[in-house]
């Protein structure tokens, strides 16, 4: 059955923008398709930040406006109200990185909590994000990754991630909504792996609430997966997957080459795809027992998934599998899915300005190193740009 090819219409992928937002955009992804001007940018942005320069709102009105929903989850509700209307659902993401003390873990526990309050307000956003890292130091995880014994204050300190992680995860268990768990550097991904695992334990018995995320980009995921599965179908608990092919590549093969162990990393994007396509089927092929969250820019996976779903006569509203994008990113997908009844969402990034631009800066640097993202946004910005002037 020859897939219809949806991903073109631009007129339903930019209906939300204005004209004035079009070029806004296009003007932003040609700015991100220099390498070296997104590296200087980056630098002065971090700088001028840290020397207290007015940068703030020139950063607002550029990449924080293209990429994040506001400051607070209030200045987003105007974004997912404006989303859900077509058909679009919205993941809130306090998008701050980088901290280290208790306190500031205590409070990110505290922010996905009042986000969960949120979701039960505001329907149109059903899912709930969270970071690892963001519940506890990165060394530590690594320190648990690498099972290397723990001090007795580690242990306390480990002690109190696993009771923030178990807070949440309760909570959005009793909320009847779902938490999506990323994934970070191999370095501490199986100490996450481990634990988001007895999470799924606790709390995916009766209904589906956890969901783990693999990074495609790594050649090991797919047998992690298929192990996974086993365990899951052992020990009685629904197995939720969000598929990415992830976010850290560079720094991945940079590490392994600095510390002389083989590259975790696919050996080329051919390889990555394979791999990403791989977990989906398989995925698609237990969809009894695995639900499936496809987190996905790459045009080609999307219609492979909606391939997979019509065969195995699963309909565009199977809540057992979702698409999902980031916002400011690949809307010829989102909204065309969306439009077609697919299980569709967004990603809102938001947070104070600030303490959001490392998220932006990783962002920026994203888009420049996948290859062809930044061109397929310019192309499809500048066909509806042109098409509204000839109409």
């Amino acid at each position: 059955m020859q897939q219809e090819k949806i991903f073109e219409n631009t007129e339903i992928a930019f209906a939300l923008k204005s004209r004035k937002e079009l070029s806004k955009a296009h003007f932003l992804f040609r700015m991100m398709g220099n390498a070296t001007l997104v590296k200087i940018g980056a630098f002065l942005a971090k700088k001028s930040l840290q020397l207290g320069l007015p940068v703030k709102g020139l950063i607002k009105n550029t990449l924080y406006s293209q990429f994040c929903g506001g400051e607070t989850e209030q200045d987003c509700i105007p974004v997912i109200k404006r989303l859900y209307k077509t058909g679009v659902s919205s993941i809130m993401d306090f998008s701050v990185e980088g901290k280290t003390n208790e306190t500031d873990f205590d409070a990110a526990m505290d922010k996905k909590l009042a986000l969960i309050n949120f979701a039960l307000i505001n329907k149109e956003s059903s899912i709930i994000a969270m970071k690892p890292t963001a519940l506890g130091r990165f060394a530590l995880w690594q320190k648990k990754t690498e099972k290397k014994p723990l001090t007795e204050t580690e242990q306390e300190e480990w002690e109190r991630i696993v009771k923030r992680f178990d807070t949440i995860c309760k909570a959005t268990y009793e909320a009847k909504l779902w938490v999506l768990i990323d994934a970070e550097e191999t370095w501490m991904q199986d100490a996450a792996d481990d634990l988001v695992e007895l999470m799924m334990k606790r709390y995916n018995k009766e209904r589906l609430t956890v969901y783990n995320t693999l990074q495609c980009y790594r050649w090991d995921r797919v047998d992690y997966l298929k192990t996974l599965h086993e365990r899951a179908k052992s020990d009685g608990f629904k197995l939720g997957l969000k598929i990415v092919r992830g976010a850290y590549m560079e720094k991945e093969r940079a590490r392994a080459v600095e510390m002389g162990y083989p590259s975790p990393i696919c050996e080329n994007k051919a390889a990555t795809d394979r791999t990403f396509n791989d977990a989906l089927s398989y995925i698609l092929d237990h969809n009894e027992d695995i639900s499936a969250f496809v987190g996905t820019h790459n045009e080609t996976s999307s219609y492979l998934a909606m391939q997979l779903m019509a065969e195995k006569n699963l309909t565009p509203r199977n809540n057992s599998v979702w698409f999902g994008q980031l916002y400011g990113m690949s809307d010829h997908i989102s909204f065309n899915l969306a439009k077609k009844g697919y299980n569709t969402a967004k990603l809102i990034p938001f947070g104070p300005v600030k303490e959001v631009v490392p998220y932006l800066i990783r962002r920026a640097k994203e888009n420049t190193s996948v290859m062809g993202q930044t061109g397929r946004e310019l192309s499809l910005l500048s066909k509806e740009m042109k098409r509204r002037k000839n109409s």
